[in-house]
């Protein structure tokens, strides 16, 4: 499973170098604000309002940062118009990838994709072309530290999840978009705390990446389109090998 491998790992620390950098607060700001817009501001009303604030709280987001982001969008305070744009691309031994980004200018979002992946051995690719190979899920993150596997297992069937996907670190629980919110109720009445509730995409298949120098491009590429001032979320749909990830750490 996508779980087990130390790709994994190396996501996570991001997140947490992320998190020290405000990084994520930013994108949970873009989320919120985009939701108000578009939904209206009443969470049980607003499926993906609900989703952003409920990921927003798992990672501590501080509530004047919610309720400035929350005002934004409603119009009681003043900011500049967001727009959401994906981009299809294909990195190094041809791994699918998608970009996500909320920006005012998708003029300057395409071109900063478009030259990462060209300066980078990416290249862009066509609408669809990328996106059908990847699928919508929720995705609810628990501290490993809160259980054993066999308990979020059991849990997770008792809950509704579609998979689990355990290591040392964190269990993740796979869930079908529609059930997101009511696994997450139901763990946090059992007095679970998530480290992160949030709809997520996930390769429908993947390509597991034998070759060190490969590897080194893809990653490389996948940091510089995650660091885009305008990039939401970037998705691919490779795997490395614990040993090959023991090579790329050496």
């Amino acid at each position: 499973m996508a779980g087990h491998n130390k790709w994994s790992k190396v996501k996570r620390g991001k997140a947490i170098v992320d998190a020290k950098k405000g990084k994520v607060f930013s994108k949970f700001a873009r989320e919120i604000t985009l939701a108000v817009k578009h939904g209206g501001q009443e969470p049980d009303t607003n499926p993906r309002l609900r989703t952003a604030l409920l990921g927003a709280r798992a990672a501590n987001m501080p509530n004047d940062n919610i309720d400035r982001a929350l005002k934004k969008g409603s119009g009681e305070i003043e900011g500049a118009t967001l727009d959401e744009i994906t981009y299809e691309a294909y990195a190094p031994g041809g791994i699918a990838m998608l970009i996500e980004c909320v920006t005012d200018n998708k003029n300057r979002a395409s071109a900063d994709v478009r030259i990462t992946c060209n300066k980078n051995g990416g290249t862009m690719g066509s609408a669809g072309s990328v996106a059908h190979l990847f699928q919508r899920i929720g995705s609810i993150k628990i501290p490993a530290s809160a259980l054993s596997s066999d308990e979020i297992t059991d849990l997770a069937i008792e809950a509704g999840a579609d998979d689990v996907q355990s290591d040392e670190e964190e269990h993740t629980l796979i869930t079908s978009v529609s059930q997101l919110y009511a696994v997450a109720g139901f763990l946090k009445e059992r007095g679970l705390t998530a480290s992160s509730i949030k709809l997520d995409y996930q390769p429908a298949t993947t390509i597991t990446l034998t070759d060190a120098e490969t590897a080194r491009q893809v990653l490389h590429l996948y940091d510089l389109l995650d660091e885009l001032d305008d990039t939401q979320n970037v998705y691919a749909n490779f795997e490395i090998s614990d040993e090959l990830m023991v090579q790329l750490d050496s």
